[in-house]
């Protein structure tokens, strides 16, 4: 396929992976520390982000990850946490988080993160005791065992004086809101391992109606490996999780309206704008490039070359046609001499050449035979020689030049038999030439007569005439997508007809063997074994071409019958008024007009030669379907109810409101909605959700869809603006000596936490 020249390139993204050269994580200046500022951390499954209270952003953010190094020569075991995991490839490939989906299952980990945390906190210790509260989160309907192991964790291992315990969801509507435990008002929480979706009524959220989707951030970036993956099943190089992250982060977007953004969305009008270039890095091999008189030179070689094999080519023929002639006739001469002879006297004399009988004796001969006129048929002519047919004196010097055909043997010395022989071989290659030129002028005296008389149909019936021309042109239409889909099924070693090929090789190969196995004959022949007759039907020679099919004849099969496509359509767009561009073969087969190309290769063509072209990824429809798993998880496998359906329920059959009249509750809840959580990033993300609620409430329904200018920092922003609250903290936190006294099963009932406190 020829590049459009006249189609600007596409924008093209390159996707690397983060620099080893990251600086490792800073340390707190220790002269700032206080003993007594709470230390927010917000221990999420993607990132760490820790800092004190009394600071407006986290200082320290880094990916929840760890990883062990065993360096030999020092005898040592290094632990790499967070960014520093990012210094070296084996670190980074080797890296795991603690968490196994919603929960921590590695506290090891837990605990050397933590241990990390505090340590670049610059947190100081009176004989092993920290002396700042801990605020920490955890997930909706935590399990009691995840709890029970952080207050072991926290009181055992560092000896914190206490600790509080919240809801990341409900830590953001805290920051988000003026008075958050007086506010009614809907969270969905867009987190890295789930979406949350709680109500709030009065600060408390309710917990019973609050509904979690299993879907979250790390969900999207492996679904849409998954669906690059099916999508370029042989791309040249592997991509990793940070590239298809930063892939899903960047062009990736929730559709305002999917439904009808998927039918039309593989279009080249749509695709100019929405189809997106990511070119994974590899590095290119530059060819050096010759100067046009080395071009020359090495075109004369390859002449050259040529010309000589032709020449060996040739000079083989020659030799094997004299040798094949000279067994053939000394097998005719021992025919001939034992014509008058008894029977038993022959069948000895073929039993000694070989032979098993007089039958196997006529069939080798036969074949010998046919394989003389076939090769007679090959010009072995000198090639600077004039052609007799134009050579007026021919029948003049015919007699000098074929002069010894015609004189017996037993008047001729050994060096005119051999002479003869090659006159009688180039006698007969003329003769050959000759009858193969009348063919010639009587094929094209049929080819006029057909032509006349189809130009003849053409004017009397039209019709007749157009109809059974497109009759033909669907037929080799037909055939040439077969022979392409076989050629393109026969490069799959899984596809059936490969698998069929290897049956036949085997079978053939078999088959062979057997064959070979009966007998050997003494004397070898060239190319022409009387055991071997495999040839003899027309159906052998279809089975050959089916197993050993020539790929360069196969594609000049394909070229020839492109041709005479596109000769017949010439004359169908000339004298059929209803055929038109459009119905071509050419027009068929643009790319332009294959939704597979454009799903594939986007509004540009393909040339499969260009090294960046096959390190090339066309992201268009997985920009919008993507995404559009929050709203329907059915689309990702996941047999859950969607954001839009959820929240349905809650606004419309919740709270004592019914779809015709919302109750107060679910009024004040709409007018106060947060989108909070790192995956809430995703553009076109909140226009959606108003878009969807405007449909299923009553029409004029007031609401208000509010998201922060970061919603990934609600959580710990909420977490630094209850530790401002210094009363209220005090009356949720669990001190140690509370731990002590009611166990690690001890909750703390808060309206921020897994337990709402209803006063």
């Amino acid at each position: 396929m020829s590049r459009d020249s006249s189609l600007s390139p596409l924008p093209i993204n390159i996707i690397n992976d983060p620099p080893f050269n990251e600086k490792p994580e800073p340390f707190d200046d220790p002269s700032n520390y206080g003993p007594d500022i709470p230390i927010a951390i917000d221990f999420g499954s993607y990132n760490v982000k820790a800092g004190y209270t009394n600071q407006s952003l986290p200082t320290h953010v880094f990916t929840n990850k760890l990883t062990r190094y065993r360096d030999r020569k020092l005898a040592k075991t290094m632990t790499f946490i967070g960014n520093d995991t990012n210094l070296d490839q084996p670190l980074r490939i080797q890296a795991k988080r603690p968490y196994d989906g919603l929960f921590i299952a590695n506290w090891e980990y837990a605990e050397e993160i933590f241990d990390y945390t505090l340590h670049h906190l610059g947190v100081q210790t009176t004989n092993g005791s920290i002396s700042n509260p801990i605020i920490l989160t955890e997930k909706m309907a935590c399990l009691q065992s995840q709890r029970a192991n952080w207050y072991q964790l926290l009181f055992e291992t560092f000896d914190v004086p206490s600790a509080t315990f919240g809801l990341d969801s409900l830590y953001a509507f805290y920051n988000n809101c003026a008075n958050p435990f007086e506010s009614d008002g809907l969270v969905i929480n867009c987190g890295h391992e789930d979406t949350n979706i709680v109500p709030i009524v009065q600060g408390k959220g309710i917990l019973t109606e609050a509904k979690r989707i299993n879907w979250g951030g790390r969900h999207s970036t492996e679904y849409l490996s998954s669906l690059l993956t099916l999508k370029y099943p042989y791309f040249p190089t592997k991509l990793s999780e940070f590239q298809y992250q930063t892939m899903y982060e960047d062009f990736c977007y929730v559709s305002p309206n999917y439904n009808e953004d998927i039918k039309n969305f593989l279009t080249l009008e749509n695709l100019e704008t929405k189809d997106i270039v990511v070119e994974a890095p590899f590095t290119e091999v530059l060819q050096p490039q010759k100067t046009e008189e080395e071009l020359k030179i090495q075109a004369e070689k390859r002449k050259e070359s040529g010309r000589r094999l032709q020449e060996q080519a040739k000079q083989k023929r020659i030799e094997k046609l004299v040798q094949k002639e000279e067994e053939f006739q000394y097998y005719t001469q021992l025919k001939e001499q034992f014509a008058d002879q008894p029977k038993r006297a022959f069948l000895s004399a073929l039993q000694n050449a070989g032979f098993d009988d007089e039958q196997d004796f006529k069939k080798y001969m036969y074949n010998l035979e046919r394989s003389l006129a076939k090769s007679k048929d090959i010009d072995f002519g000198d090639g600077d020689e004039d052609d007799d047919e134009n050579n007026e004196n021919y029948d003049n010097t015919a007699n000098d030049k074929y002069n010894l055909v015609d004189i017996p043997d037993d008047q001729l010395s050994p060096e005119q038999i051999r002479e003869k022989r090659k006159q009688r071989l180039l006698k007969a290659n003329h003769e050959a030439r000759k009858k193969a030129k009348e063919e010639k002028e009587k094929q094209r005296l049929e080819e006029e007569e057909l032509k006349r008389k189809d130009q003849e149909w053409r004017e009397t019936d039209l019709t007749g005439w157009i109809k059974d021309k497109r009759s033909i042109l669907n037929e080799l239409i037909k055939k040439r997508k077969d022979k392409i889909k076989i050629r393109d099924e026969m490069k799959d070693r899984k596809s059936q007809t490969f698998q069929n090929r290897m049956k036949n090789l085997a079978t053939l190969a078999e088959d062979n063997v057997k064959s070979g196995s009966k007998r050997t004959r003494q004397q070898a022949t060239i190319d022409n074994d009387p055991n071997d007759t495999f040839g003899a039907n027309d159906e052998d020679w279809a089975v050959y071409n089916d197993i050993a099919m020539n790929e360069d004849a196969f594609e000049e099969a394909l070229e020839e019958e492109y041709n005479e496509i596109v000769a017949l359509e010439r004359r169908l767009l000339e004298f059929d008024p209803n055929f038109t561009e459009e119905d071509t073969l050419d027009a068929q087969y643009d790319w332009r007009n294959s939704v597979l190309h454009l799903f594939l290769r986007g509004p540009r063509p393909h040339d499969s030669e260009d090294p960046h072209q096959q390190h090339q990824i066309h992201m268009n429809v997985e920009r919008i379907r993507v995404p559009e798993v929050m709203f329907q998880p059915s689309i990702g496998g996941c047999d859950q109810a969607g954001i839009s359906e959820l929240s349905e329920t809650l606004f419309l059959r919740k709270f004592n409101s019914s779809p015709r009249k919302l109750s107060s509750i679910s009024e004040r809840m709409l007018n106060n909605v947060w989108l909070t959580g790192g995956h809430a990033k995703l553009p076109g993300l909140k226009e959606r959700i108003v878009k969807e609620y405007t449909e299923f409430l009553p029409v004029g329904t007031k609401m208000s869809i509010n998201i922060s200018n970061d919603p990934s920092l609600d959580t710990w922003k909420g977490m630094a603006k209850l530790a401002s609250n210094t009363d209220y903290l005090k009356k949720i936190q669990v001190t140690k000596k509370d731990y002590e006294e009611y166990g690690p099963e001890y909750m703390m009932e808060h309206n921020l936490g897994n337990m709402p406190y209803f006063q």
